[in-house]
């Protein structure tokens, strides 16, 4: 059953990240009423979009902003795989999702939807995963992943404190976000002649999917309390990169990795980064994952919403590409 929500308020964090930005400019284009959060990144005019600079990390200042909002998404996250900035995840992911949920708790908030990640579910081992895979704590997992498991309990502890929630654990995010960092940099690498490719396998969905779930999720009178795996397509990076290399109309990578090439590959990526100041896209993490063959069930969310359809991941590359091509002047 779906619910008339346009008289109200709604607070998007994480606003100009890949998923808040789609996210914002999808409820615009509804006619919503929307208070979109920020730190750093210079925001975009939208109509009916109310931009406000706020730090997850400020309770005060989330107090405040959180007062007579009726619907929460909370998008605001860091993504990184990097091992020294395991004190930095965890504050932003597990105390800064304390911190909105504790203000959205306060404010006497109606729906809190969360985004996490299927990292939090958490399984290292190749299959097929599904929302109620069992953690297992000495599965190495990385501080990411731990960081959005813990999240996960915050809003669950938030539920408990009134909150009807719905948390959303996306694969990886395809879309057109900053390629110089996350998912996005995949298509920047490929554009410019990244050669290598490996045999894992691993799911991917578009940003488009997610927002388009999230906003169903908020309409729709669903059970409270539940994860979604939000899965497009398991293919492998050997296509994905195929499929990216071909919109853009370069040369498809064409070295193969093994899993010892990868091992000092990510070692040697790691010594680039610490020397140079910058950030290494392979780590040990990414690198065992993009050996792995990893597939993600996604049938729960279709039951769910049974109305809603995945976007063929063929057409979904071929629309990002575009959307690329024109935000960077990338030549045809």
């Amino acid at each position: 059953m779906f619910i008339l929500l346009k008289d109200k308020n709604i607070l998007v964090t994480g606003a100009t990240g890949l998923v808040g930005s789609e996210l914002i400019r999808r409820l615009s284009q509804l006619g919503y009423r929307v208070n979109a959060l920020f730190h750093q990144s210079k925001p975009i005019d939208l109509p009916n979009v109310t931009w406000n600079s706020c730090d997850i990390l400020d309770v005060i200042e989330l107090e405040d902003i959180m007062q007579n909002i009726d619907i929460v998404f909370h998008c605001a996250a860091l993504v990184s795989f990097d091992p020294s900035k395991a004190k930095t995840i965890h504050q932003l992911n597990v105390t800064g999702t304390a911190n909105v949920v504790n203000a959205a708790v306060d404010a006497h908030v109606k729906t809190f939807i969360h985004v996490s990640s299927v990292a939090a579910i958490g399984s290292l081992v190749d299959g097929n995963i599904l929302e109620n895979e069992k953690w297992d704590p000495k599965a190495g997992h990385n501080a990411y992943a731990k960081s959005k498991r813990a999240a996960e309990f915050e809003v669950l502890r938030g539920q408990a404190e009134g909150l009807k929630v719905h948390i959303v654990n996306p694969t990886i995010i395809l879309g057109n976000g900053d390629w110089n960092k996350g998912s996005s940099e995949l298509f920047k690498k490929v554009y410019n002649g990244f050669p290598y490719y490996t045999e894992g396998v691993h799911g991917f969905v578009d940003v488009a999917d997610v927002v388009n779930v999230m906003i169903s999720l908020m309409k729709t009178d669903t059970k409270s309390g539940e994860r979604y795996i939000l899965n497009g397509a398991n293919i492998s990076y050997k296509k994905l990169f195929d499929l990216i290399a071909d919109k853009f109309g370069v040369a498809r990578p064409n070295k193969k990795v093994s899993n010892w090439q990868a091992a000092i590959i990510w070692r040697l990526a790691y010594i680039k980064a610490k020397l140079t100041g910058t950030h290494a896209m392979l780590t040990k993490e990414t690198a065992h994952t993009a050996q792995a063959i990893i597939t993600y069930n996604n049938h729960k969310i279709l039951e769910a919403l049974p109305d809603f359809q995945f976007q063929p991941i063929e057409q979904s590359i071929e629309r990002i590409c575009g959307e690329f091509r024109q935000k960077y002047q990338l030549k045809a």
